[in-house]
């Protein structure tokens, strides 16, 4: 069996951005990541890449470009946990065993979840689309220049925890704001619907974005959940989650924000709390009953909002705690919750949500970023990209 002082199981954002803090730190530390996709996305950018602004080309770059220098990058995915053991089993069928191990495995995405999405979304002619993958995010744009008088434009927003929890309003903002350019306000309706009872869960931020709705003319529903499609008659089935009444809704376009969970290889293991979430101290990233074990960003039970912005101040705690453990010591760094949403309002304007653990806002900026500004938008459309291929994935902590 293999051994590796850390390993580190998942290359997305999370994975990377630990691995290669560790190294910069102790670059003696034999340091394993197992991932075996070849290619790595910035997907903060699909959300502008879904209303035209961008080639998805742009989102891409090649995983091994990444990979931190020293490190071994085993190319194959984790099949089961054994940390009573301290070895995890991979699908090839090898065992690695480790000192620490780092879960960082992402999120799954659950297409088949909704009875005719998986079929239709991202085909010609469907109106089905979706910013949630590479495969089909172009396919946003292409049928949001379709809109015409007197259609209709759904965007749906589910009941379980997603990535990026404001990327459904930010695309039917620019979606709306794209028509109204167009001259199309008033003869396209715009559609939210969201299985949360609310648009935003800061209030701050939430009563900015409720008139930025007004202006646009979005309607908004709550509590209401997506759970059926059927593309050929441009029909989409949802349930109300308190009264259990289903309606249906025509549409000539539809984007829809597929449900998620927990990785099954995650959820299905000692590794895990009730929710299916790996089962960690929300302070120090470590997990609560396997002291050399630690996980952080979207797989992790932290109960903050799934994001980047939230793994970017996440990573250099784990770090910090993950060499104390090392060391002998008990974990010393707290995570306080921070996370941020950058809230695209429309083609060149962007408040800049950022808050804690108690949704009380944490600003970074000497102004109120509750307001509209292209300032945010240029931040998040030519800033944020370049400070993570070049600073985030390479470990730096900013």
């Amino acid at each position: 069996m293999a051994h590796h002082q850390v390993v580190v199981v998942g290359g997305g954002s999370a994975g990377l951005s630990v691995a290669a803090a560790l190294k910069t730190k102790n670059p003696a530390l034999d340091i394993a990541i197992i991932d075996p996709s070849e290619k790595h996305y910035y997907q903060p950018l699909w959300t502008l890449i879904g209303a035209g602004i961008f080639p998805k080309e742009e989102s891409q770059r090649n995983e091994a470009d990444f990979i931190p220098a020293g490190t071994t990058w085993i190319k194959d995915a984790v099949e089961r946990f054994n940390p009573d053991n301290n070895y995890v089993s991979l699908k090839g069928g090898d065992n690695i065993s480790y000192d620490i191990l780092v879960v960082a495995a992402g999120i799954q995405i659950d297409w088949d979840k909704i009875p005719g999405l998986k079929e239709s979304v991202g085909k010609a002619g469907t109106g089905v689309v979706s910013n949630y993958s590479f495969e089909t995010v172009d396919s946003t744009w292409k049928t949001m220049q379709t809109l015409k008088a007197g259609d209709t434009a759904l965007f749906t927003h589910p009941s379980t925890p997603i990535k990026c929890g404001g990327a459904p309003i930010k695309i039917t903002f620019l979606t709306a704001h794209h028509l109204q350019k167009k001259g199309l306000s008033n003869s396209v309706k715009v559609k939210f619907i969201k299985a949360g009872p609310g648009i935003f869960a800061v209030k701050k931020y939430a009563d900015s974005l409720t008139k930025v709705s007004d202006d646009y003319g979005i309607e908004r529903v709550w509590k209401t959940e997506l759970i059926g499609l059927d593309a050929s008659k441009k029909e989409a089935t949802f349930k109300h989650l308190e009264t259990g009444k289903e309606t249906v809704e025509k549409f000539n376009m539809i984007h829809v924000t597929p449900p998620m969970s927990p990785p099954a290889f995650i959820k299905n293991s000692p590794l895990a709390a009730s929710t299916g979430w790996v089962n960690v101290n929300k302070e120090t990233t470590q997990h609560v009953k396997y002291s050399n074990v630690f996980a952080l960003g979207d797989c992790s039970n932290l109960p903050t909002s799934k994001t980047g912005a939230a793994i970017r101040k996440q990573a250099p705690v784990t770090v910090a705690n993950i060499l104390s453990v090392m060391n002998g010591k008990s974990p010393e760094k707290t995570y306080n919750g921070y996370t941020s949403c950058p809230l695209v309002t429309g083609y060149g304007s962007l408040i800049l949500a950022e808050f804690d653990y108690n949704k009380q806002p944490m600003e970074s900026f000497p102004f109120d970023q509750s307001q509209p500004r292209y300032s945010m938008y240029a931040l998040k459309a030519y800033g944020l990209p370049r400070m993570y291929w070049h600073g985030m994935l390479r470990g730096r902590e900013f």
